[in-house]
């Protein structure tokens, strides 16, 4: 990998850096290239990516930016998780890492708040952007359906009360 190379990835490390919501550390010794891209699936569907950086490229491209705290999680064979979403990446890496043994997570950050490693799991048990938005609109939704529901039911009653009576003349 010659200068130039190595310059344009720490200016992509840099911008994953910065735009990711969180960024999760683990090792990854002993994994098959097959597990790696069962990892990289499961991170892409859930909004995220994972990439492997030389530890020493990575430190200097998180020289200024928010996550610099993750610099002392960089050694060994380390992986990054990461997304834009603040939960998705925690909770790709933690499913992961549950049915491997040999994916450990060391931490991460999440904005400028760096994460140990129960931090990571605390934060993947959170509702992700999407179950949050989801679980909003049913309550906006939730006082109309009520109302409507008010509305219509005493029109109802009277027809049943109106039933009722119609049968009882009838009988």
């Amino acid at each position: 990998m010659d200068r130039a190379q190595k310059e344009q990835l720490v200016d992509e490390l840099g911008q994953i850096f910065e735009s990711s919501g969180v960024v999760v550390v683990s090792h990854y010794v002993g994994l098959t290239v097959a597990e790696m891209q069962d990892l990289r699936a499961r991170a892409r569907a859930a909004g995220g990516a994972v990439r492997v950086a030389k530890n020493r490229l990575a430190k200097i491209a998180l020289d200024g930016k928010p996550c610099e705290s993750i610099a002392d999680l960089l050694t060994g064979m380390t992986v990054l998780t990461y997304s834009e979403d603040p939960v998705a990446a925690a909770k790709v890496a933690q499913d992961f890492a549950k049915e491997n043994q040999k994916f450990v997570i060391l931490g991460g950050a999440m904005g400028e708040n760096a994460l140990d490693a129960a931090g990571v799991e605390a934060v993947s048990k959170m509702p992700s952007r999407e179950e949050l938005i989801s679980t909003i609109a049913g309550m906006l939704g939730a006082p109309a359906s009520n109302i409507a529901g008010a509305i219509g039911a005493p029109a109802s009653n009277i027809a049943s009360i109106l039933s009722t009576i119609e049968d009882k003349a009838a009988a």
